[in-house]
């Protein structure tokens, strides 16, 4: 399979290799306005790496970003989907839009990594006092694209075209009984006015070294859903259990038995998919059985089949369990981001470019979910993952996104800045000409 993919992917840049790309000169001078930004690009970085924000909350990050856009001379909208920033860069000539996305959120994590920015932030997260740290990377994606704002707008009059900057708070999920992200964003207006034709974004990642960038065509990220399950039994004594009906067991098994449907049932061959339960709550003491136990998880899938079978199997399965042990079980799946997909087309266009900038290779399908998704929905995207990883040291030296020990190498700052730039001048270059 990964030779047919990699086939694909030659022949697919064969097949674009003709069309029109940015003209050296251009090239160059975009090469140039990074390496002159890049100091600030990592001031940027370690700037909103110390003050983090979570989502909904991201207030000074958005009013960095704004300010930013407003001295480069752009349009700039806030207040989309609370705290979101749009920026408008007008070419000198018309020409088509391409839009460029970075997620502004942090994640209620406290850092454990020893940095002079480290952050000591501490907020309010559903109701319990938390540490927040860009545990995540967001900090970078905002900082390379501040990056890629001010390299464009120096090089504006040689745009034929529009770029749109998209900056989205909310992508780690709104607080509970909050909208975000995203899709609200384009409930907003996001994409009205002007349209873009493309959009590309990307993520800071330590599966790859300084230097690399993966990606795939087609799903590249999985749909993620959320899952509620509520098991009501009949409370009593914990040493007296067979007078009641003890909902903890009846839990108990349907966690385990969860995990048998994707090993079990479904064709792992054609798409992956995972379920896991990540919180079991129930009782106060350890010698009264419950009278409910709450479970909650997340499914994970990239086949939309798949995803329907496995939410009726989940559904079944929870239901019988309970009914077999004469308890019942509530099961609640809220549909999240759907799968992240790269439009192969333009992903084939565009290989050329990124290989221009790194050494490009192909990403595995991430299990994790991406809500960038539903801007791939309404227009062709390209997502990549961008590595982050100092080269030569081993993967333990760099924990994966969400540990409060993650960390980066900030020489991928400007690698991901000419990524973006380059992709977004190359597509307008290509797009004017046909």
């Amino acid at each position: 399979m990964k030779r047919l993919v990699l086939l694909l992917l030659a022949l697919w840049v064969f097949s674009t290799e003709g069309k029109a790309q940015a003209p050296e000169a251009l090239r160059a001078a975009i090469d140039r306005a990074v390496e002159a930004s890049t100091e600030r690009v990592v001031a940027w970085r370690r700037d909103i790496h110390a003050n983090p924000e979570l989502s909904n909350r991201e207030f000074r990050t958005a009013a960095k970003v704004a300010e930013h856009l407003k001295a480069l001379g752009m349009d700039v909208r806030t207040g989309i989907a609370h705290t979101g920033v749009v920026g408008v860069l007008r070419g000198g000539r018309p020409g088509p839009v391409v839009a460029l996305r970075a997620d502004m959120d942090a994640l209620p994590v406290t850092e454990e990594v020893d940095l002079p920015f480290a952050s000591k932030v501490r907020a309010t997260y559903n109701g319990q006092e938390v540490g927040v740290m860009h545990a995540c990377g967001h900090d970078n994606h905002v900082a390379i694209l501040m990056g890629v704002a001010e390299v464009l707008a120096s090089v504006k009059d040689d745009l034929p075209g529009t770029v749109v900057f998209l900056f989205q708070p909310a992508e780690e999920g709104a607080p509970a009984g909050e909208e975000g992200g995203a899709e609200l964003m384009l409930e907003e207006g996001a994409f009205d006015d002007p349209r873009p034709d493309a959009v590309f974004g990307l993520h800071v990642v330590p599966h790859w070294e300084v230097g690399q960038i993966a990606v795939r065509p087609g799903g590249i990220m999985a749909a993620s859903d959320g899952l509620f399950i509520r098991v009501q039994g009949r409370q009593a004594h914990g040493a007296y259990p067979w007078l009641g009906i003890d909902p903890v067991t009846v839990a108990a098994q349907i966690t385990l038995a969860l995990q048998t449907i994707p090993s079990r049932q479904l064709d792992v061959t054609n798409a992956p998919a995972v379920v896991s339960i990540g919180s079991l709550h129930g009782g106060v003491r350890g010698n009264i059985i419950p009278e409910t136990v709450e479970m909650t998880g997340t499914i994970r899938t990239f086949d939309t089949a798949m995803q329907a079978d496995l939410h009726a199997r989940i559904r079944r399965t929870a239901t019988k369990i309970a009914e077999s042990a004469g308890a019942t079980a509530e099961v609640n799946i809220g549909l999240g981001y759907p799968v992240t997909y790269n439009d192969p087309e333009l992903t084939a266009a565009m290989l050329p470019t990124l290989r221009r900038v790194a050494e490009v290779v192909e990403a595995p399908r991430q299990m994790g979910a991406e809500d960038f998704s539903f801007f791939a929905r309404e227009v062709p995207g390209l997502y990549f993952l961008l590595g982050i990883r100092t080269p030569g040291a081993p993967p333990e030296d760099f924990p994966v996104n969400h540990s409060p020990r993650f960390r980066v190498d900030e020489a991928a700052l400007p690698v991901g800045v000419r990524a973006l730039a380059h992709l977004a001048v190359d597509y307008l270059w290509m797009h004017t000409a046909e």
